[in-house]
């Protein structure tokens, strides 16, 4: 850029010379000679100027190409970094997209149950069988399944009763039945803010006095004096009804204790069980203990009886140890006795013949 400005200057200085001269006619041939001398200073000129612009233009145009070739490069390089991390995304994405798949095909799945569960759970009957599978299986957990020595299932009282189980315990607790019952109606109902305050103060009332029923039926059948403990059982298979009672109807929980009946929920059960069979490990453990006394009492007569053996025995064989040193203290006083004799006679015979 600058050369080129740099050869308008010069052109422009050149012409206005030339003109200025060509007012000058006084003298033509210098007008002549400095015209042929400018003419060829501008051809040089023009001649190198053109050069230095080409060498020029071909210096920026190669520096250009490099850059451009650089450039480029580094293009194509972020380029495909970002194909790589695009990719790597959109399989994640993909990944992402088939677990969210699977999973809403288990919640289609889950809410089919629950609308199932909810169907069963509508009928009365199915509700009593739904109850006793989840104590069964709460049982089974806890103790291990068909553990006839712990608990029975739908066992019959001798007043002929069927409790849903019954839990065989050491004394003073002994044999307490347990029995599921499943309020849900009412219960429904006192909990849907939908309904109105009328219904839901009806529903509640008759609430209460499902679960009053329930535990004079369970206190008046399941528990025998002089067959079975002096308590029972009642289990909600229902944490949200369990809840409610315990949260706002503690007269219900009150009204359970004065009749010797204890709620429980799946949770509080199992809380329950396990604790009944800690207890019961403790009497085994307790038991074994009294045997192993017993045994080591009887082991220690044994030994008593073996160290008196013992040193008797060791008497004896020190008595005979003691024969045996004044045997070996004999027989060593013979055999030197034997061989004094035996040189005596070798002597004499030698002393006959000399």
């Amino acid at each position: 850029m600058e050369y080129i400005i740099l050869g308008i200057l010069i052109i422009i200085l050149v012409l206005i010379v030339v003109l200025l001269i060509k007012k000058d006619n006084s003298s033509n041939d210098r007008i002549n000679k400095l015209e042929v001398s400018l003419i060829k200073e501008i051809g040089e000129f023009k001649t190198d100027f053109l050069h230095s612009i080409t060498e020029d233009f071909n210096n920026q145009t190669e520096k250009l190409d490099n850059r451009l070739r650089l450039i480029n490069d580094k293009v194509n390089e972020r380029l495909d970094e970002n194909f790589e991390k695009t990719n790597k995304t959109f399989e994640n994405v993909l990944e992402r997209l088939s677990k969210i798949d699977e999973a809403q095909k288990k919640i289609d799945t889950l809410s089919g149950d629950i609308v199932s569960l909810q169907g069963v759970l509508t009928d009365k009957k199915t509700r009593g069988i739904f109850g006793e599978v989840n104590l069964e299986h709460i049982l089974s957990n806890v103790f291990g399944p068909n553990n006839t020595k712990i608990y029975a299932t739908q066992y019959t009282l001798s007043n002929g009763t069927i409790a849903d189980s019954v839990l065989f315990t050491p004394e003073p607790l002994g044999t307490i039945a347990i029995d599921s019952k499943f309020p849900l109606e009412h219960y429904q109902i006192m909990v849907d803010k939908k309904n109105s305050v009328s219904e839901r103060e009806q529903a509640e009332k008759l609430f209460k006095s499902d679960m009053k029923k329930h535990i004079d039926a369970i206190s008046s059948k399941y528990i025998i004096p002089g067959e079975t403990s002096d308590q029972a059982i009642l289990f909600l298979p229902a944490e949200a009804i369990f809840a409610e009672i315990n949260a706002y109807h503690t007269e219900i929980l009150e009204y359970a204790y004065k009749n010797r009946v204890w709620i429980t929920s799946p949770t509080t059960l199992i809380s329950t069980l396990t604790t009944i069979q800690i207890i019961l490990k403790n009497i085994e453990r307790d038991k074994y203990t009294k045997v192993i006394h017993n045994e080591l009492k009887l082991l220690d007569e044994e030994f008593k009886r073996y160290k008196d053996r013992w040193d008797k025995l060791y008497r004896s064989i020190e008595t005979v140890s003691r024969d045996v040193k004044d045997i070996y203290t004999t027989t060593d006083k013979i055999t030197k006795r034997f061989n004094s004799i035996n040189q005596v006679e070798i002597g004499e015979t030698n002393d006959k013949e000399n």
